[in-house]
């Protein structure tokens, strides 16, 4: 996360700002992009000075809103033939495992699978295209997706915004604050999905986790 943070530091804001919304709008629509760290890491460039905050998170919500929604309609389209391929393209991130854990979010929370979704690497994937594969109503599933959307965008920034500010403030030196709080976020969340994949070994996928969850339900 340090490398792409020193990358992005060399780039005009304006750039900086339409690769976050870039990069998370892809990430949205199906593909496995580092969407959380480049917004990490240009959260942390927020608070040396380098780029606005404001704009920052601007940029990560609207990638993520448009992004979920395109893939939500490139979903409907497709179905799940759709998913089942990027699942082939992507077996690490995409597997038939994933997706039917994704499905069993889907068929325990409905819509708000899609707005917690937003914080966790593998919905935060699977929920527009998945949504929109499983004919979820799209006027629920937008306002899910814009709500968990600003709520990530706007609460990572600033939060991160303001820890680096605050390191700045005692540290008198942000480089290696930003370094710092680089290195904890990766071990934390290392750490953290390690702790989950064992806990979701453990957990059976029923074959019908698979099945279809009626409009009606969600």
């Amino acid at each position: 996360m340090v490398d792409v943070q020193h990358w992005l530091s060399a780039l005009p804001p304006g750039v900086l700002y339409l690769i976050v919304a870039g990069v998370i709008g892809v990430e949205s629509m199906g593909i496995p992009l580092p969407g959380e760290i480049v917004l990490v890491s240009s959260a942390l460039l927020a608070a040396t000075g380098v780029v606005e905050p404001e704009w920052v998170a601007t940029a990560a919500a609207a990638g993520a809103i448009i992004g979920d929604s395109v893939g939500y309609a490139v979903g409907r389209r497709g179905g799940r033939p759709l998913l089942q391929r990027l699942g082939r393209r992507f077996p690490k991130h995409l597997g038939p495992a994933q997706l039917a854990r994704a499905e069993q979010s889907f068929a325990r929370h409905g819509v708000w699978a899609v707005f917690f979704g937003r914080f966790v690497a593998l919905l935060r994937i699977l929920a527009g295209p998945l949504a929109g594969a499983l004919h979820v109503p799209y006027r629920r599933f937008l306002v899910a997706n814009a709500a968990g959307g600003l709520v990530w965008a706007f609460g990572t920034t600033y939060l991160l915004f303001s820890v680096g500010r605050a390191a700045e403030h005692w540290l008198k030196d942000i480089s290696w604050a930003g370094l710092a709080l680089a290195v904890l976020a990766g071990l934390a969340s290392t750490w953290w999905l390690r702790r989950r994949a064992r806990h979701l070994e453990q957990v059976e996928v029923p074959d019908e986790a698979v099945e279809r969850v009626p409009a009606g339900d969600r």
